[in-house]
């Protein structure tokens, strides 16, 4: 299990989906294991009954079904499936509106879901998910990517620490792919993922949605900044040394 999770994490984003069914027919015993620690590429599914799209992921799903956040109900219909209580439902509901706006002021457009269900340890645990299209197809798009996706995928696990204050647990991954394809450029592809934990013990005086926006906000930020150094930046490296700039290839050149 250890070497299956070690190959999947240096797996890229677009082959994630067929290693994961080899390691299935490797490993069936494994199964429950895997679907649940393995991130994929995020799907999406449009509400017919008010017409907005909505992220497919496990946590929403029931058997071959998927929950919608915006009708609470499933795409296709299932019976006796599963549903939060009415109270964690409102929560949803504002939570899906608030974290739109954030959506729409970080990435320009792009789609977002957030599902919420009740835990055996008398808290909840919700899952905030962004999936930006930045292909030329793409909403808001902006340069020239031939093809890109941004998934981030936000789980918090909300439980009771003492009287006043709740302990938040937020598990964030992020899955980057992107191609280039410029007479300039040439073609060039990267792709990667990056996952980190933050635990914090905040005071329920604020309400749970301005504690859960405040720690995706700064883990966002982090993983952006970690993308850009571990990615971009060692990417700029190595092709400056391979292929320095004719300027820097001058300096080089001893003198005749």
């Amino acid at each position: 299990m250890e070497a299956a999770m070690g190959l999947m994490r240096r797996m890229p984003p677009c082959h994630s989906e067929t290693t994961l069914s080899a390691l299935l027919s490797l490993l069936p015993h494994h199964s429950s294991d895997l679907l649940s620690q393995v991130d994929l590429p995020l799907q999406v599914l449009c509400d017919v009954d008010n017409g907005k799209e909505f992220i497919l992921c496990e946590y929403n799903r029931d058997a071959d079904s998927y929950r919608s956040p915006w009708s609470n109900k499933y795409h296709p219909l299932l019976e006796d499936a599963p549903y939060p209580s009415s109270e964690l439902r409102k929560l949803e509901i504002e939570a899906n509106d608030i974290f739109a706006i954030y959506r729409d002021q970080y990435y320009e457009g792009g789609i977002s879901s957030v599902y919420m269900w009740e835990d055996e340890n008398e808290g909840f645990v919700a899952c905030f998910l962004i999936k930006k299209d930045g292909s030329k197809s793409g909403q808001g798009r902006r340069g020239y990517l031939e093809e890109g996706a941004w998934d981030a995928i936000h789980v918090i696990e909300v439980g009771l620490e003492q009287e006043g204050t709740m302990r938040y647990c937020l598990t964030s991954t992020v899955m980057l792919s992107l191609t280039t394809d410029d007479e300039s450029s040439g073609t060039f592809s990267l792709s990667g993922s990056i996952r980190r934990q933050m635990n914090m013990n905040l005071s329920v005086a604020d309400g749970h949605l301005c504690n859960m926006g405040k720690m995706i906000e700064e883990m966002e930020g982090k993983l952006r900044n970690s993308l850009d150094q571990v990615y971009f930046g060692k990417t700029r490296e190595m092709v400056c040394t391979l292929r320095p700039p004719s300027e820097v290839a001058q300096m080089r050149l001893p003198d005749s």
